[in-house]
């Protein structure tokens, strides 16, 4: 007899190669996007020229984009990284919007994707 709580096999190993897969995708996008960050692109000093914090917080900014990229990657970590993502992206949102203007769609784009890693990788 099947009962509701017993998951077919193939499903916790689908679920699983789905959620790796998804943080590797997103993992690879904030490690690109936070990298041009750290690295000072043109874009992105502009970008942040228009907030108005100043330069440090590009950095900072950078900095916490990929190192919750390479935390999505490290299932100890993976929960934690994507909350962090997640505010992150509210920020980012909130300051298209409010400050430089612009679509907030990529960061909204990645601000769900980080909450449905959150939502996968809940302790």
């Amino acid at each position: 007899m099947i009962t509701t709580n017993t998951l077919p096999a193939a499903s916790g190993k689908g679920r699983l190669i789905t959620l790796w897969t998804l943080s590797g995708l997103v993992a690879l996008a904030f490690v690109f996007v936070g990298g041009g960050k750290l690295a000072g692109t043109a874009q992105m000093v502009e970008l942040f020229d228009k907030v108005g914090l100043g330069q440090w917080f590009r950095y900072l900014t950078g900095l916490l984009e990929v190192t919750g990229g390479i935390g999505l990657l490290i299932p100890r970590y993976a929960f934690y990284a994507a909350i962090l993502l997640v505010i992150v992206m509210i920020g980012a949102i909130i300051t298209h919007l409010a400050i430089v203007g612009g679509s907030p769609a990529p960061a909204a784009s990645l601000l769900a994707l980080s909450g449905i890693i959150a939502w996968l990788r809940k302790p």
